[in-house]
This record gives structure tokens, C-alpha cells and sequence, in this order.
């Protein structure tokens, strides 16, 4: 196998502050572009999945006073979905 070895640029543009300043704006902008693309697919996180406030509610404060209190579960995605039949 030949390996080709080309320059595409002379010693003297390498060498240039102008290519310097150019290639650590390159450098800059990938490490931004591959921060941000990691954090889109990251999934995301919220507070209340690692802190859970005191302060919930005992008795209901509905308009239906016979309504049971609607307990939040620790982890509510655990929960099914269910239909409430009224």
C-alpha cells in the first residue's frame, strides 16, 4: 500500500497567526457542537426524581369532600395509567 503524503499548505500559512487564530476557533466550535449533541440525547432529569418535598396534602381540599386524597406514588413512573370510573 503507497501512502500519499500531499500539503495542501505551505510552512509559512501553518505557521500564521491568522491560521492559528482559525484553527483554535475550529477546535473551539467542535468541542461546543459535541457537548451540545451529547446533551440532547442524554435523557432528561428533573428535580423532583431525586428530592421529594415534604408538605403534601392529607385530606383533600376538593369541592367533593368525599373524594379520596390522591397519594403520589414514590417513583411515578411506576404508576399504570388506570381510568377512573365516576
Amino acid at each position: 500500500m503507497v501512502l500519499l503524503c500531499v500539503d495542501l499548505f505551505p510552512a509559512s500559512v501553518l505557521d500564521s497567526d491568522w491560521f492559528s487564530v482559525l484553527a483554535r476557533f475550529v477546535a473551539v466550535n467542535t468541542i461546543l457542537y459535541v457537548a451540545l449533541s451529547v446533551f440532547k440525547i442524554t435523557p432528561k432529569l428533573y428535580l423532583s426524581d431525586f428530592v421529594r418535598r415534604g408538605g403534601r396534602r392529607t385530606e383533600t381540599r376538593s369541592i367533593y369532600p368525599g373524594d379520596p386524597v390522591e397519594v403520589v406514588p414514590a417513583d411515578p413512573r411506576s404508576v399504570l395509567q388506570h381510568d377512573r370510573t365516576d
